[in-house]
C-alpha cells in the first residue's frame, strides 16, 4: 500500500438544512509521483462535495481535501447515524484503491403540514371535510386531531382521532361536522371552525375552515305556509258562522205523485169487451230496416298502416361516451388507458379522445362545463369538480366509476358556472393531468400522489375557468 489516509474527525454531526466539513489527509508513501481521484459513497453521497476532486502528490508529501456535507431539510435526510466512505483511486496504480470510512449523524427535526379538502363545506344537517396531514420531517410523528369553533355551534366526529405518520408520508382524517341547532326556516349561515393537529411539546398546527349551514326550508316557504294557514282558518270560521240551510223536497214530491196515481173510490170498473163482440185487429208485419254502413274515413290507408306499410321513424345513433372509447382502445391494446371528453360552453359535448390527446378548446374563451372520464386497468377512477363561482358544488361527495365505466365531473346547467379545476385519483397506479386555464395557458403536467391530486386554477386567488385538458395513465 503506497497511500496513508486520515479523516478528521471520523464522526461528525449536522443539522438538516445546514452543512458541516470533514478534513481528509492523504500521504503518498510510494516512490513515484502519483495523482489521486476522490469519490463519495453512501446514503449521504448526494449531499457530499469534495474539494479538490483530484490531488497530485510527490513521494513522501501530504495533501488535504475537504468533505462538505449539506443534507436538505426534508424527509430524505434520515435522522440518525449514516455511514459514508470516500473512494481514492491512484492514477499510476488504479487497482490499489483505498476507501477510508466515516460516520455522519443527522439530527432529527419535525415539521407537519395540514390542509382541509375542501376548505368550505355546505349542508343542512352535516358536512364531511377531509384533513390531510403531511409529515415533511425526518422522524415519525404521533399526533391527535381535535376541532373547535367560536360559539360552540358544531359537534365533531373525527376518524381516526390519533395518527402516526412516517417521514415523507401523509395521513387522511375523515371529519363529520354536525350543527347543534337546525335552521328550520331562513337563509344560510356560515360557521367558521378550526381543526388542530396536536403534538407533544410543540404548539398545535391549526387549519381553519368554514361550514355553511343551510336552512331546512326557505323563508318564503314559511311565509307561504303562514298565509295558507291563516286563509284556511278564516274559511272555516266563515263556514261555521254562515252555514247554509239545506232542505230536501224529495219526500213532498213523492207524496204528491202517489196521490195523483191512486184510484178514486167512486169510480166504477170498466167492462172489457168479449172475444165474440169484437174480432182481433190485424197486426201489421214489421218492415225490415236497412242501415247504411258508416264511413269512418279510414279507407285502405289505415289497413295498410296496420299491416306495416308505413315508413318507420329512424332511430337515434347511440351516444359515444368516454367508456365507449376506452373499451375500444383496451380491446386493441394491452396496458392502462384513459379516455375523456369535454362539454364546452356554446358547443356541447365533443367526441372522446384518449391517452394524452387534447379535449376542450385553446384560445377561444370557451370554458369546460363538464368532463366525462373512463379508465381501463387502473382499478377505477374517482374525483370531484371545482367550479369558478360555487367551488365544490357537491361538497365532499366525490364521483367514482369502475374500470370501463363513465364518470362525470361538473354540470351542463346554464345556471352553474364552468369548471375551475378538479381532483382525480385511481385505484391502482397514478393518473397525470395537464390543464389549460384562461389567461394562463398550459400549466404543465402533474401526477397524483398515493391518494389524490388537484389540477387546474388556484382556487384561493385565480378563479379562472378551465378550457382544455390532457390525461394520461
Amino acid at each position: 500500500m503506497s497511500l496513508w489516509t486520515s479523516l478528521e474527525p471520523a464522526s461528525a454531526t449536522v443539522d438538516p438544512g445546514s452543512s458541516t466539513r470533514v478534513r481528509l489527509r492523504v500521504r503518498n508513501t510510494g516512490d513515484v509521483v502519483d495523482e489521486y481521484r476522490f469519490e463519495p459513497f453512501g446514503d449521504v453521497a448526494p449531499w457530499t462535495t469534495i474539494e479538490p476532486q483530484m490531488l497530485r502528490l510527490y513521494p513522501g508529501t501530504t495533501g488535504t481535501v475537504e468533505l462538505t456535507f449539506a443534507p436538505p431539510r426534508t424527509s430524505d435526510a434520515v435522522a440518525g447515524p449514516n455511514p459514508y466512505a470516500v473512494r481514492i483511486t491512484p492514477t499510476e496504480h488504479p487497482d490499489a484503491v483505498t476507501v477510508p470510512e466515516g460516520n455522519l449523524t443527522i439530527t432529527p427535526f419535525t415539521e407537519v403540514r395540514a390542509e382541509l379538502v375542501p376548505p368550505t363545506v355546505k349542508g343542512r344537517f352535516r358536512g364531511r371535510p377531509r384533513l390531510a396531514v403531511d409529515n415533511v420531517g425526518n422522524t415519525k410523528v404521533t399526533a391527535s386531531i381535535g376541532g373547535s369553533d367560536d360559539g360552540d355551534h358544531l359537534s365533531y366526529e373525527i376518524r381516526p382521532g390519533n395518527v402516526q405518520i412516517e417521514p415523507g408520508r401523509a395521513a387522511f382524517v375523515e371529519t363529520t361536522l354536525k350543527p347543534k341547532q337546525v335552521i328550520w326556516f331562513g337563509s344560510k349561515e356560515e360557521r367558521p371552525y378550526t381543526l388542530a393537529v396536536r403534538r407533544s411539546g410543540v404548539d398545535p398546527t391549526e387549519v381553519e375552515g368554514t361550514y355553511v349551514q343551510r336552512g331546512f326550508l326557505p323563508r318564503w316557504l314559511a311565509t307561504f305556509f303562514g298565509i295558507g294557514l291563516a286563509l284556511s282558518l278564516a274559511f272555516v270560521m266563515i263556514w261555521i258562522a254562515y252555514k247554509p240551510q239545506v232542505s230536501s223536497k224529495a219526500t213532498e214530491q213523492t207524496e204528491q205523485a202517489g196521490a195523483a196515481l191512486a184510484p178514486s173510490p167512486s169510480a166504477e170498473p170498466e167492462t172489457l169487451p168479449s172475444a165474440a163482440d169484437s174480432a182481433p185487429a190485424e197486426t201489421p208485419e214489421p218492415q225490415p230496416v236497412t242501415q247504411e254502413p258508416k264511413d269512418d274515413g279510414g279507407g285502405d290507408d289505415k289497413g295498410d298502416a296496420d299491416k306495416g306499410g308505413g315508413e318507420a321513424k329512424p332511430s337515434k345513433p347511440p351516444v359515444r361516451t368516454a367508456a365507449t372509447a376506452v373499451k375500444e382502445v383496451a380491446a386493441r391494446s394491452e396496458g392502462r388507458h384513459v379516455c375523456y371528453r369535454a362539454y364546452v360552453a356554446d358547443q356541447g359535448w365533443q367526441d372522446p379522445v384518449c391517452d394524452g390527446a387534447e379535449a376542450g378548446t385553446v384560445g377561444k374563451g370557451l370554458p369546460i362545463k363538464k368532463l366525462n372520464i373512463a379508465v381501463a386497468r387502473t382499478g377505477g377512477v374517482h374525483g370531484n369538480g371545482a367550479h369558478v363561482v360555487e367551488g365544490w358544488l357537491t361538497g365532499s361527495k366525490w364521483s367514482s366509476a369502475d374500470d370501463k365505466d363513465d364518470m362525470y365531473l361538473g354540470s351542463t346547467k346554464e345556471a352553474v358556472s364552468p369548471l375551475e379545476g378538479f381532483t382525480l385519483a385511481t385505484g391502482d397506479g397514478v393518473i397525470c393531468v395537464d390543464t389549460n386555464v384562461k389567461d394562463k395557458g398550459w400549466l404543465g403536467k402533474g401526477c397524483t400522489k398515493p391518494e389524490w391530486q388537484y389540477f387546474g386554477s388556484n382556487m384561493e386567488n385565480d378563479k379562472l375557468q378551465l378550457e382544455a385538458v390532457r390525461l394520461t395513465v
